[in-house]
């Protein structure tokens, strides 16, 4: 290679590409890459704003500017969809999480007597970058980071390790540390304090047996659709707010005056709750968990909502056709492997409306091909951008019969 070659597209993991095939990491579009490797920066390479970048592996492309990041969501969605001859009447623009916006996080830490390490991992690998800011992280959550740093400094442990979760309920953070129990009432004592110091709504400690509740001033909740619903520790909830509001307003416009809905895989009831306000739908929530089904089954009576929660695995035991064809559209948000077996009924069903929401473009592009076969047409697709430099895309898409 003798010329400079310039950047054409980001891939899937981050590298920016050239014409020739050669990857490059840290590039944006429009980049020129010397032969020796050297990058000079294009319009649309942006300065990087966090300074653990890119040695934290909690972000992947904070050298892109929004218009090519936006591009990079968009592009993933479009060429899942491509890769299985799938094309929307109406692909809609990328819906973004802005930063400082994400709710939940897992944190991981290191002691060695009064020497601390608290952040995320670096990437591909198990060393821990001590975290001064972040990001993409809620301002509550990162608030937390320097308390936590000091208890675990005070403790004096030989060595220690430790996962936190994070999350932001209505009543503040919901904080779960795993792998570590304070030994003694002084260190008992010092993480009560901790919790009460730090306005936490929850604190809870696994040791490996589960969650174990040591500080919660009143019932954590997460309001869904307006309606308050328990959240077990380690509850899956939307990373962002604004992601959360985006997939809920598709999935309301798309199958708006639909009478009854299936949610499938509904977790909590995000979706359930959202589409069972005033003048509503009668919404089936199935979903396999057992704490979230009875959260969302329990915050239905109580708010006396549409909402009939039905504890159910739907790889083992997903709908049939026949149960399908009682409503008039589906809902289902499955985790990262798709729902195979699901979509399998769904396309020798009758349902009118499938609103597909997925945060893994490549297993639902195959579940959505086998939609297609069966007679629907992909009349929607969004990708949506919710882990703010991430290469993890998510997507809302809409099929009718």
């Amino acid at each position: 290679m003798t010329e400079h070659e310039e950047i054409l597209r980001i891939a899937a993991k981050g590298d920016g590409i050239t014409a020739s095939g050669r990857h490059v990491p840290l590039t944006a579009p429009g980049d020129r890459v010397a032969p020796d490797g050297t990058v000079t920066p294009g319009p649309h390479h942006a300065q990087p704003p966090c300074r653990h970048f890119p040695q934290c592996g909690g972000c992947q492309l904070q050298q892109l500017d929004e218009a090519s990041w936006a591009a990079f969501v968009r592009d993933r969605v479009a060429n899942a969809a491509a890769g299985q001859g799938l094309e929307p009447a109406h692909f809609e623009a990328p819906l973004l999480s802005p930063p400082h916006s994400r709710r939940r996080a897992n944190l991981h830490v290191e002691a060695r007597g009064k020497s601390v390490r608290i952040g995320f991992r670096e990437a591909r690998s198990h060393a821990i970058v001590d975290m001064a800011e972040c990001t993409v992280m809620a301002p509550e959550l990162f608030a937390l980071v320097a308390p936590l740093r000091r208890y675990f400094a005070g403790l004096g442990r030989k060595k220690l390790a430790a996962d936190v979760h994070l999350t932001l309920a209505d009543q503040g953070a919901d904080c779960n540390v795993k792998g570590f129990v304070p030994e003694g009432l002084k260190e008992t004592e010092a993480l009560i304090a901790f919790a009460q110091d730090n306005g936490l709504a929850r604190l809870t400690m696994d040791d490996g047996y589960g969650p174990e509740t040591h500080w919660e001033p009143e019932p954590v909740t997460v309001t869904l659709g307006g309606v308050p619903v328990a959240l077990p520790p380690g509850s899956f909830l939307q990373p962002t707010r604004e992601g959360e509001a985006a997939l809920i307003a598709d999935a309301r416009a798309w199958l708006a005056g639909a009478k009854t809905v299936a949610d499938l895989f509904s977790g909590l009831g995000t979706f359930a709750f959202a589409l069972s306000g005033e003048g509503g739908a009668r919404v089936l929530a199935a979903e396999a968990a057992r704490d979230a089904h009875m959260a969302c089954k329990t915050a239905a009576g109580l708010a006396q909502r549409q909402v009939f929660a039905q504890h159910r695995d739907l790889f083992r035991n997903p709908l049939l056709p026949a149960d399908l064809d009682r409503f008039e559209a589906v809902l289902l948000d499955p985790p990262r492997a798709g729902a195979k077996e699901q979509v399998a009924r769904l396309a020798d069903s009758r349902v009118p409306r499938i609103c597909y929401i997925s945060c893994n473009p490549a297993s639902w592009a195959k579940d959505a091909a086998l939609l297609l076969a069966a007679g629907y047409r992909l009349e929607r697709l969004r990708p949506v951008g919710q882990f703010r430099w991430s290469t993890h895309v998510e997507l809302t898409s809409l099929f009718v019969r």
